[in-house]
């Protein structure tokens, strides 16, 4: 397959209004996406998505931003419509959007469970269905998980278990999307260097985390960087097109099975 560039592609991001996803939306249009469909659950990330439309418009691309709870696959199935209605079509579908909860096993409340499984797997699901409904032949599918895919350690039972699905469903999209000529894979990231990261993690936490990758001493805070992240989507997208059906672990040397 020859031409593998950006250009004339749309692109649609969930969780696209910051963090890894924000920077996605702008490295992709800077790279030359002709659109992109900027992705934010609620209010409290509408600013943020305003922010990364401005930034994506000003690299030259189109964009929209669509606000919705993805936990409801209705509102999953709207994303694409929206995207559909307004550039004509999906070329890429990446979906960041994710929900840490670190407790001990006997602390998670069933509350705990539903909303993580929700949004790490029944989400993930719905986009990865509506991606396939919707992506033009020979598109891209990208999901982020983690590298406590391949973790031994306690406290992320929840966390990692709702994630793990998404492997699976990425393995069995990859099959059924194939003959499109559509990729589907998930990365991994270490744990990142963003406000995602630090809600949930005392000091002592962050400074293991901060030391644990075999690279750890070359990144700036020891922790996954988002600019590290962010060529390995593009890349997925664009060139590593032959790559399909995998969880590939970019983290520094955090994990690795």
């Amino acid at each position: 397959m020859s031409n593998q560039s950006l250009q004339g592609k749309v692109v649609l991001i969930a969780g696209g209004a910051k963090n890894l996803g924000g920077l996605v939306a702008r490295d992709l249009a800077a790279g030359g996406a002709a659109a992109v469909v900027v992705h934010y659950n609620s209010d409290a990330t509408r600013a943020a998505a305003e922010e990364t439309l401005a930034a994506v418009k000003a690299a030259g691309a189109q964009a929209i931003a669509v606000q919705g709870d993805l936990t409801r696959p209705a509102n999953v199935a709207r994303l694409f419509d929206e995207a559909v209605k307004a550039f004509g079509k999906v070329d890429i579908a990446i979906n960041t959007a994710g929900l840490v909860i670190k407790k001990p096993i006997a602390e998670v409340t069933e509350a705990d469970y539903d909303t993580s499984f929700d949004v790490n797997a029944k989400a993930a699901f719905f986009f990865i269905q509506q991606a396939g409904k919707h992506l033009a032949d020979n598109g891209r599918i990208v999901t982020i998980v983690s590298s406590l895919l391949a973790a031994y350690t306690p406290f992320y039972a929840v966390y990692p278990g709702s994630k793990a699905p998404v492997e699976h469903f990425t393995r069995a999209a990859s099959k059924e999307f194939g003959e499109r000529g559509i990729s589907v894979n998930a990365i991994g990231p270490g744990p990142m260097d963003t406000p995602f990261f630090y809600g949930q993690e005392s000091k002592e936490a962050v400074d293991y985390h901060s030391s644990a990758a075999a690279l750890s001493k070359f990144s700036k805070t020891g922790l996954t960087d988002i600019e590290d992240i962010a060529p390995i989507v593009k890349f997925l997208v664009t060139d590593g097109w032959w790559i399909t059906g995998q969880t590939l672990f970019a983290n520094g040397g955090y994990t690795t099975r």
